[in-house]
C-alpha cells in the first residue's frame, strides 16, 4: 500500500513540476509579447549605469541621470519613428558593421548613424550635411570621398562609412575616449578641444555646450538601450515586419553613361530603383573623362529581393528585435 502511495505522490510531483515549467515558459513568452511600457503615463526606468563602446557611465549624478532620462523617454514614446529605425537597421547594420570592425571602430558606433540620419542614406540636413553619416562636403573630401555635381560619395553607404571610420579614428587618437569622439562628431574636434580648455574640464560630458551637442551622446545611449531590448520599451516585432536585406549584383563602370535611365532599363530595373540603391549618383548621367579616369561600382538589386512574399522568412540581424 505504501508503495502505491509513494508512486502516486511521485506522479503528482512530476506533473506539478511540468505545469510549473510550462507556465514559466508561457510566462516568459507572454512577457515578450506584452511590453512593460504600456501607457503614456509610465516613465521609463533609468538604469544605474549604461555602457557605450566599452566605456561605462554611472547615471547617479543629477545631470547625467536627467539627460539620459529625457532621451530614453523620447525614443520610447516616439513610436512610429523608433519602430521605423529598427526596421531599417535590419537592412543597414549588416552593411556597416563589418566596415566598422575592419577599421577598429567599436560596434556601438552604428548607433551614431541611427541618430545622425535615421538610417536614411539619402538624408540631407539644412546645413547640407548628407548621407548616412551626415558628412559635410569638406569633411567628405578630407577623408577621401568624391563630392561633385555628378558623384557624391557621401551618399554611398560603404564609402561614407569608411570616411566616418577615418574621422572617428582620428578623433580617438586625439582624445583617447569614445564619448569625446562621439561628441566631437557633432560639434567638431576644434569646438570640443577649445571648450575643454576654456572650461578647465577633463571630460567632454562635463562641458556646457549647445543643446544639440549636450544631448547627442545620450541619444546614442538611449537608442542603444531600446535596440537591445525593444519589447521592454513597448516594441513587439515579428521577423516579417523588418525590412529585408537586398541582394545586389555589382557592375563596374569605367566609361561614361550618357543616360542613367537607359542604363537602368538595360539592367532590368527602373531609374528610381537605380537611384534608390546608388544615391551617390547625383545627376542623370555619369561622366568619365581621359583626364580623370575612374571606375565606379554600381549596385543592381536582385529582382527577387525587390518583392515581399507572404510567409517569406526575412533574415534577422539581431534576434533580440523579434518576439519569436
Amino acid at each position: 500500500m505504501k508503495k502505491y502511495i509513494i508512486l502516486a505522490i511521485s506522479a503528482v510531483c512530476v506533473c506539478s513540476l511540468g505545469v510549473i515549467l510550462l507556465s514559466t515558459s508561457e510566462s516568459t513568452l507572454e512577457e515578450r509579447k506584452n511590453p512593460k511600457v504600456l501607457a503614456m503615463t509610465i516613465s521609463v526606468e533609468i538604469p544605474d549605469e549604461v555602457s557605450f563602446a566599452g566605456e561605462k557611465l554611472k547615471l547617479d549624478r543629477y545631470d547625467l541621470h536627467e539627460r539620459f532620462d529625457r532621451e530614453i523617454n523620447s525614443f520610447a514614446y516616439l513610436h512610429s519613428t523608433t519602430l521605423l529605425l529598427i526596421k531599417r537597421a535590419n537592412r543597414i547594420f549588416p552593411i556597416i558593421d563589418p566596415i566598422l570592425k575592419e577599421n577598429g571602430i567599436p560596434e556601438d558606433f552604428k548607433y551614431l548613424a541611427v541618430i545622425e540620419s535615421s538610417l536614411d542614406p539619402r538624408a540631407v540636413s539644412s546645413a547640407k550635411a548628407s548621407g548616412l553619416w551626415q558628412l559635410m562636403p569638406a569633411t567628405g573630401t578630407q577623408f577621401g570621398l568624391e563630392v561633385t555635381s555628378e558623384v557624391d560619395e557621401r551618399y554611398s553607404i560603404e564609402k561614407s562609412t569608411l570616411a566616418a571610420c577615418k574621422y572617428l579614428n582620428s578623433a580617438y587618437r586625439k582624445y583617447g575616449n569614445w564619448s569625446s569622439v562621439a561628441m566631437s562628431y557633432n560639434a567638431g574636434m576644434g569646438r570640443i578641444s577649445g571648450e575643454l580648455d576654456k572650461q578647465q574640464a577633463e571630460d567632454s560630458l562635463d562641458l556646457w555646450l549647445v543643446e544639440e551637442t549636450s544631448r547627442y551622446y545620450f541619444r546614442m545611449l538611449a537608442i542603444k538601450c531600446i535596440f537591445e531590448n525593444p519589447y521592454k520599451y513597448g516594441y513587439v516585432i515579428s521577423a516579417e515586419h523588418l525590412y529585408k536585406p537586398i541582394k545586389f549584383k555589382s557592375v563596374d563602370v569605367s566609361e561614361s553613361i550618357p543616360d542613367l535611365a537607359s542604363f537602368a532599363k538595360d539592367n532590368g530595373i527602373t531609374y528610381a530603383q537605380l537611384k534608390d540603391f546608388n544615391s551617390w549618383l547625383r545627376d542623370r548621367k555619369l561622366t568619365i573623362t581621359a583626364k580623370k579616369p575612374s571606375t565606379y561600382t554600381i549596385l543592381i538589386p536582385d529582382s527577387e529581393s525587390l518583392y515581399y512574399k507572404r510567409g517569406e522568412k526575412v533574415k534577422v540581424y539581431d534576434k533580440k528585435w523579434i518576439t519569436e
